[in-house]
């Protein structure tokens, strides 16, 4: 088990892994939810990130994508998806799952909203998002980047919660039902480590906690606190 792509570690255990290495925000991407396949099932997705960035409709200062950014997917991608935060309609359906699957990508993660969505999971397609709306793209937003850093999550630690994360093409991807995760490539292997140990570590507190010891003192044990 040397690589993300090769593991099964969750959400939470990666989150806990990147705290460790000083990532304040431990990747974690907030407030985006499993939409398809139904929540009732367990899916666990990663992939190396395909950034999109959405602008709105009436900007007519950012670039223009020659193109549908579905069709422009790599092969086995993780597509990411990130919509401006005031639009509430939805920039991702269920033909973008169409085109997206036939690309062989893991799935599609949405800062934003997505329609259709019995579509997806009747396609079995992966897909992550803010939230739903009935309303599709057009006339409201529009592709305009792909392949470029995505900052988001812009100014939640003013208001006390997490700072922003920046995810950048190529970057890991790993959402479950307890929400995403975003990896840099380059902490790629100390995160397998520390998730790896962590993982150890919480088995033994486990352990200690079914045997009546209590959280506070297995805690004390094996976590040192």
């Amino acid at each position: 088990m040397s690589s993300l792509a090769e593991s099964d570690f969750s959400t939470c255990e990666i989150s806990d892994a990147l705290l460790k290495l000083g990532i304040p925000h431990g990747g974690h991407i907030p407030d985006i939810r499993q939409l398809s396949p139904s929540p009732v099932e367990s899916t666990r997705i990663c992939g190396p990130a395909y950034t999109v960035r959405l602008v709105l409709a009436s900007d007519t200062d950012s670039p223009k994508l020659h193109g549908h950014f579905v069709d422009l997917a790599p092969e086995k991608s993780l597509i990411f998806v990130s919509a401006p935060p005031e639009a509430q309609n939805a920039v991702w359906g269920g033909l973008m799952t169409a085109g997206a699957r036939a690309k062989k990508c893991v799935g599609t993660i949405v800062s934003g909203r997505v329609r259709d969505t019995a579509e997806h999971r009747a396609m079995h397609f992966p897909v992550f998002a803010r939230g739903t709306s009935t309303v599709g793209q057009a006339p409201y937003t529009r592709a305009s980047e792909i392949q470029i850093p995505i900052t988001v999550n812009f100014g939640a630690q003013d208001d006390g919660g997490l700072p922003d994360v920046t995810v950048k093409p190529g970057d890991w991807l790993i959402a479950d039902l307890d929400g995403v995760v975003c990896v840099p490539r380059e902490l790629e292997g100390d995160v397998v480590k520390l998730a790896r140990k962590g993982r150890d570590t919480d088995a033994k507190c486990l352990e200690d906690i079914n045997k009546g010891l209590g959280v506070a003192e297995s805690f004390k044990r094996h976590r040192g606190k």
